[in-house]
């Protein structure tokens, strides 16, 4: 099986520390940094912008990937590309013209990834399956941290990842959403490899360097 990879998710960072908090999740071995933006209309939360972006890559030299849950995302792919983002994911519900989205953030040379809400099947994705670096499959609905995971994303994982294995083997499968010890292991064996984790990591009492491994450990059994 593929290597697990652990993407720490800021929302549940601790700003005051913030740098402190990427040195130590990168030292227990995080694979990439994920910011979620949030307009407060696509989903019913407002996070973070360019700003944070920026100074994300100041603190590491990590991949970072900037999740736009967003209205009409197309009006800041270049500017969250400028800002340091290395993987630009859009959600498939928020385009209108998914694949002119995609080829866009090609354009910008950033990786290029699509999301997909719990309700959203896989099957909307088939013909830009193999355009896309990476699928981004909400394990809850988006917004929030702190959520419990849904146990039939496991359905779609699995879905997902016959699909990709047929014709764009090369895709990553990334999950986010309530990934803590007791779900990991389940979303992995699905066929997921990269798990964006913000309290799991972050609210670690051991620091988030003993939630990387933590997670790391919980995956592979």
């Amino acid at each position: 099986m593929d290597p697990v990879q652990i993407c720490p998710s800021i929302l549940a960072a601790d700003f005051l520390v913030l740098r402190d908090q990427v040195q130590a999740a990168e030292s227990g071995g995080a694979a990439r940094f994920h910011i979620d933006v949030m307009d407060g209309m696509f989903v019913p939360n407002i996070s973070f912008g360019f700003p944070l972006v920026q100074a994300m890559r100041r603190a590491t030299t990590l991949l970072l990937e900037a999740h736009l849950m967003i209205v009409d995302p197309d009006r800041y792919l270049d500017d969250f590309a400028q800002a340091g983002a290395d993987l630009i994911i859009v959600h498939q519900e928020a385009v209108v013209h998914l694949d002119r989205s995609i080829q866009h953030i090609k354009q910008l040379g950033r990786k290029a990834g699509v999301a997909i809400c719990p309700a959203t099947p896989v099957h909307t994705l088939n013909e830009i399956i193999e355009e896309v670096d990476q699928v981004l499959v909400m394990t809850v609905n988006p917004g929030f941290g702190g959520q419990t995971f849904i146990d039939y994303t496991l359905r779609k994982i699995r879905e997902l990842r016959e699909l990709l294995d047929a014709r764009n083997p090369q895709c990553e499968v990334e999950v986010d959403g309530g990934i803590e010890l007791h779900t990991i292991r389940a979303a992995y064996q699905a066929g997921a490899q990269f798990f964006v984790a913000g309290t799991a990591v972050f609210h670690n009492v051991a620091g988030p360097g003993a939630g990387v491994q933590s997670l790391i450990e919980a995956a592979q059994g």
